[in-house]
């Protein structure tokens, strides 16, 4: 078997499989909102994003944190969501419409290769853990900001500290015979670590940097409706089960089933979960 990581593949992989997986994102919008909800206030408050502001939201998806940002930015603000699966940003547009905000756009943009601009703030939200060149997508950060201007990024923490998706990763990759990512290499848990995410933020040029941990459980009714959820939307989940059959992703799904009813309990299932809130100044 060739584990040789091909970064052009990966991403070609990556927008395809958010393509398959827009509706099923966007499906699962109120939960997901539920789940992210503080990690994204704290994002907003750390990129200063307030009336007026200008934003530029990258890798996007269906546009939770995009409506967050534009209903604080107000009519005199912007906000551009990019994100590099087109489908998932015909969900974000019509979100925004049905909500009634005129102040958001959206352009499918490889977070790679961010244009320069004068954004008052970037955020991004759980987006940059996917990048294969995660330094190239902060630079692009920077340039994308006037000076001054502030980028926050929410990012899983170690996976120790997130059992619900963790778990899944572990079964996935030993049923498939993946071996551990590389450092560097893109994945959920790749800016986890301790002092990794804020190292990235220095080495591409930001100041100011700062990092705070946001408990963020991910409640459901049971374990079976968490494994329904990843199952449906999870990309990188999908991405990883690509080299199984599919009795061999059927057997997966069902261990992962198995092992997720450990966070069930009285008030349903609680898994655990941990974001880092990753902060800097241009």
């Amino acid at each position: 078997m060739n584990n040789q990581f091909d970064p052009a593949k990966y991403k070609t992989t990556t927008r395809a499989q958010w393509q398959d997986a827009a509706e099923a994102w966007h499906r699962w919008g109120p939960a997901i909102e539920s789940w992210l909800g503080p990690a994204t206030d704290l994002m907003l408050d750390a990129a200063g994003v307030t009336a007026g502001s200008r934003v530029l939201d990258v890798a996007a998806g269906a546009g939770g944190q995009s409506i967050a940002a534009a209903r604080r930015a107000g009519p005199t603000g912007h906000v551009l969501a990019t994100d590099i699966s087109p489908a998932i940003l015909e969900y974000a547009a019509k979100a925004a419409t049905d909500a009634g905000l005129t102040n958001i756009d959206t352009r499918e943009v490889d977070g790679e290769n961010l244009d320069g601009g004068a954004f008052d703030a970037v955020i991004s939200r759980v987006g940059l853990i996917y990048f294969p060149n995660q330094r190239a997508a902060l630079a692009g950060m920077r340039s994308a900001l006037r000076p001054g201007g502030r980028v926050s990024c929410v990012v899983y923490s170690t996976a120790d500290r997130n059992g619900f998706f963790a778990i899944p990763v572990g079964i996935i990759r030993r049923r498939a015979q993946l071996p551990p990512p590389a450092p560097g290499q893109p994945g959920p848990f790749s800016l986890g670590g301790p002092g990794v995410a804020e190292a990235a933020l220095r080495d591409a040029g930001f100041n100011d940097v700062t990092v705070t941990a946001v408990p963020s459980p991910v409640r459901m009714a049971s374990a079976a409706e968490c494994v329904r959820f990843e199952q449906e939307s999870f990309g990188a989940l999908h991405q990883m089960l690509a080299g199984l059959d599919p009795d061999g992703r059927a057997a997966a799904w069902r261990e992962i089933a198995d092992a997720l009813t450990a966070f069930e309990g009285p008030d349903g299932f609680t898994g655990p979960c941990e974001m880092l809130v990753v902060s800097g100044t241009r």
